[in-house]
């Protein structure tokens, strides 16, 4: 993998790598190391050593998983190599520009989501689209009231997914809020929609790897923002595919 590589497009594979971390410990001995897991293993190795290269961790990380193939000491090993890419990532986080920082969120931390999608949304000016196709309540109890008053939110869904809370929750928001906080919810054809992001002020796209109802609550997921090429393309097929959902409050 070259060095060549940008701390945010490093910063991102790490990430998605702890999101999908495999079971580091489920197999009876190294000759029963799942194919899937050796890959996932070189891969860690292959990101920290391009971001990190003869550091130290990357020395260390590539002997954690040489130990976790070679010997019958895998949750010792298991929770080194997890460590490790945690450390990386959190060095590579101090790399990036403000603008272009993310957040990966453990499991069961509630508060660290909130906190990582509170700097996101309070950015916003203009307007802020949420895109989720299993999208609930929590898309406003959680979220939408972190955006700024005077912002409008733009809440896309699906038709055949969105929860049945949604509809009533966003139909009292609009009676409290009005005009202060605009609010509009729109649902695509059934299955047209297939990300999760937040686009704030038609300039920025950030993707999530989790729904918003689910993030982190489960398992490790990941908030990161889009590279300039990818966000362009992604505001331009959502805000189309927006102009012609239903709406399904009137809007704000």
């Amino acid at each position: 993998m070259p060095n060549a590589q940008s701390p945010e497009a490093l910063h991102q594979q790490l990430a998605v790598l702890l999101v999908n971390t495999p079971d580091l410990t489920g197999f009876d001995n190294k000759y029963n190391l799942p194919a899937q897991t050796v890959q996932w293993l070189g891969r860690a190795s292959a990101v920290v050593q391009a971001a990190f290269p003869m550091d130290i961790m990357s020395i260390q990380l590539d002997h954690a998983i040489d130990q976790l193939i070679r010997t019958m000491r895998p949750e010792e090993n298991a929770r080194t190599i997890i460590s490790l890419i945690n450390r990386a990532l959190a060095k590579l986080e101090i790399r990036l520009p403000a603008s272009a920082q993310g957040a990966f969120v453990s499991v069961g931390s509630g508060f660290d989501a909130i906190a990582a999608f509170s700097k996101v949304l309070a950015a916003a000016k203009v307007d802020v689209l949420i895109v989720d196709p299993y999208m609930d309540e929590s898309a406003l109890t959680e979220f939408a009231v972190l955006v700024p008053e005077g912002v409008s939110v733009r809440l896309l869904t699906d038709s055949s997914s969105m929860r049945a809370s949604l509809n009533p929750m966003a139909k009292r928001w609009v009676e409290q809020y009005g005009g202060a906080r605009p609010l509009a919810l729109r649902a695509t054809a059934p299955r047209s929609l297939h990300d999760r992001l937040l686009i704030i002020d038609t300039a920025d796209a950030w993707i999530l790897t989790q729904s918003f109802k689910d993030f982190a609550r489960r398992s490790p997921a990941t908030l990161q923002r889009s590279d300039i090429e990818t966000a362009k393309m992604k505001i331009g097929a959502y805000e189309e595919i927006w102009a012609t959902a239903t709406n399904v409050i009137v809007d704000g």
